[in-house]
Protein backbone atom coordinates (compact mmCIF):
# COMPACT_ATOMS: atom_id res chain seq x y z
CA UNK A 1 0.00 0.00 0.00
CA UNK A 2 1.66 3.37 -1.26
CA UNK A 3 1.17 5.43 1.73
CA UNK A 4 1.40 9.67 1.73
CA UNK A 5 2.11 12.46 4.05
CA UNK A 6 -0.10 14.97 2.58
CA UNK A 7 -2.39 18.02 3.15
CA UNK A 8 -6.24 17.53 3.25
CA UNK A 9 -8.94 20.39 2.70
CA UNK A 10 -10.91 21.19 5.69
CA UNK A 11 -12.88 24.77 6.36
CA UNK A 12 -15.47 26.81 4.63
CA UNK A 13 -15.62 27.95 1.29
CA UNK A 14 -12.79 30.95 0.20
CA UNK A 15 -11.23 29.96 4.17
CA UNK A 16 -9.13 27.14 4.16
CA UNK A 17 -7.80 25.04 6.82
CA UNK A 18 -6.20 21.73 6.09
CA UNK A 19 -5.15 18.70 7.80
CA UNK A 20 -1.38 16.82 7.38
CA UNK A 21 -2.69 13.27 7.30
CA UNK A 22 -1.01 9.94 6.84
CA UNK A 23 -3.28 8.62 3.61
CA UNK A 24 -3.03 6.28 0.81
CA UNK A 25 -2.16 7.68 -1.93
CA UNK A 26 -5.11 6.16 -3.89
CA UNK A 27 -7.67 7.62 -1.86
CA UNK A 28 -9.47 10.84 -2.24
CA UNK A 29 -7.99 13.86 -0.95
CA UNK A 30 -10.42 14.44 1.90
CA UNK A 31 -11.20 10.69 2.10
CA UNK A 32 -10.37 8.31 4.51
CA UNK A 33 -6.96 8.85 6.15
CA UNK A 34 -4.68 6.51 8.25
CA UNK A 35 -3.51 8.83 10.81
CA UNK A 36 -3.64 12.91 11.08
CA UNK A 37 -0.32 14.01 12.37
CA UNK A 38 -0.58 18.23 12.16
CA UNK A 39 -2.24 21.03 10.82
CA UNK A 40 -1.57 23.61 8.59
CA UNK A 41 -3.74 26.91 8.40
CA UNK A 42 -3.26 29.46 5.20
CA UNK A 43 -5.22 31.98 6.38
CA UNK A 44 -2.60 32.96 9.43
CA UNK A 45 0.48 35.16 8.82
CA UNK A 46 3.57 33.80 8.16
CA UNK A 47 5.25 34.44 11.12
CA UNK A 48 2.56 32.90 13.35
CA UNK A 49 3.37 29.75 14.92
CA UNK A 50 0.13 28.75 14.63
CA UNK A 51 0.41 28.24 10.99
CA UNK A 52 1.77 24.88 10.63
CA UNK A 53 2.20 22.38 13.59
CA UNK A 54 3.26 19.00 12.82
CA UNK A 55 4.16 16.30 15.41
CA UNK A 56 7.40 15.70 14.55
CA UNK A 57 7.65 12.42 15.75
CA UNK A 58 5.20 10.82 14.30
CA UNK A 59 5.80 12.21 10.64
CA UNK A 60 9.78 10.69 11.14
CA UNK A 61 8.07 7.33 12.14
CA UNK A 62 6.07 7.28 9.42
CA UNK A 63 9.16 8.23 6.96
CA UNK A 64 10.83 5.47 8.14
CA UNK A 65 8.30 3.28 7.24
CA UNK A 66 8.41 4.50 3.70
CA UNK A 67 5.85 7.12 3.27
CA UNK A 68 6.34 9.62 0.83
CA UNK A 69 5.65 13.67 2.02
CA UNK A 70 3.77 15.53 -0.92
CA UNK A 71 5.89 18.44 -1.58
CA UNK A 72 4.10 20.90 0.55
CA UNK A 73 4.52 18.66 3.17
CA UNK A 74 8.16 18.18 2.16
CA UNK A 75 8.55 21.85 2.62
CA UNK A 76 6.56 22.45 6.15
CA UNK A 77 9.28 19.13 7.93
CA UNK A 78 12.27 21.24 5.93
CA UNK A 79 11.77 24.35 7.69
CA UNK A 80 11.53 22.30 10.66
CA UNK A 81 14.91 20.11 10.58
CA UNK A 82 13.53 17.15 8.95
CA UNK A 83 14.53 16.00 5.68
CA UNK A 84 15.56 17.98 2.62
CA UNK A 85 14.01 21.02 1.19
CA UNK A 86 12.03 19.82 -2.35
CA UNK A 87 13.31 20.40 -6.13
CA UNK A 88 10.56 22.94 -7.38
CA UNK A 89 11.07 23.09 -10.98
CA UNK A 90 10.45 26.44 -12.71
CA UNK A 91 6.71 27.05 -13.41
CA UNK A 92 5.55 27.27 -17.66
CA UNK A 93 5.59 30.21 -19.03
CA UNK A 94 2.16 29.68 -20.54
CA UNK A 95 0.43 32.62 -19.24
CA UNK A 96 2.79 35.78 -20.41
CA UNK A 97 2.07 37.33 -23.43
CA UNK A 98 3.95 35.82 -27.16
CA UNK A 99 6.35 37.84 -29.11
CA UNK A 100 3.99 39.86 -31.46
CA UNK A 101 2.46 41.24 -28.30
CA UNK A 102 5.02 42.02 -26.50
CA UNK A 103 6.05 44.26 -29.12
CA UNK A 104 2.49 45.82 -29.82
CA UNK A 105 2.62 46.82 -26.11
CA UNK A 106 6.28 48.33 -26.52
CA UNK A 107 5.52 50.24 -29.26
CA UNK A 108 2.15 51.79 -27.85
CA UNK A 109 3.99 52.22 -24.33
CA UNK A 110 6.47 54.34 -26.85
CA UNK A 111 4.13 56.30 -28.58
CA UNK A 112 2.64 56.97 -25.22
CA UNK A 113 6.19 58.18 -23.90
CA UNK A 114 6.72 59.81 -27.04
CA UNK A 115 3.05 62.45 -26.43
CA UNK A 116 4.17 62.84 -22.71
CA UNK A 117 7.16 64.82 -23.61
CA UNK A 118 6.40 67.32 -25.59
CA UNK A 119 3.38 67.96 -22.98
CA UNK A 120 5.67 67.97 -20.11
CA UNK A 121 8.36 70.71 -22.33
CA UNK A 122 5.14 72.60 -23.22
CA UNK A 123 4.27 73.42 -19.22
CA UNK A 124 7.49 74.07 -18.49
CA UNK A 125 7.59 76.87 -21.03
CA UNK A 126 4.78 77.90 -20.07
CA UNK A 127 6.02 77.92 -16.09
CA UNK A 128 8.75 79.85 -17.13
CA UNK A 129 7.05 82.55 -19.41
CA UNK A 130 4.72 83.44 -15.89
CA UNK A 131 8.08 83.82 -13.61
CA UNK A 132 9.15 86.86 -15.38
CA UNK A 133 5.95 88.35 -15.46
CA UNK A 134 5.58 88.00 -11.92
CA UNK A 135 9.04 89.29 -10.99
CA UNK A 136 7.89 92.65 -12.92
CA UNK A 137 5.45 93.37 -10.39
Amino acid sequence: MPVRIRLSRAGAKKRPYYRIVVADSRRARDGKFIEQIGTYNPMLTKDNPERVKIDLDKAKDWIGKGAQPSNRVQLFLSSMGVGEKPIITEKTKKHLPKKKTKEKSEEKTAEVKAEEKPAEEKTAEVKAEEKPAEEKK
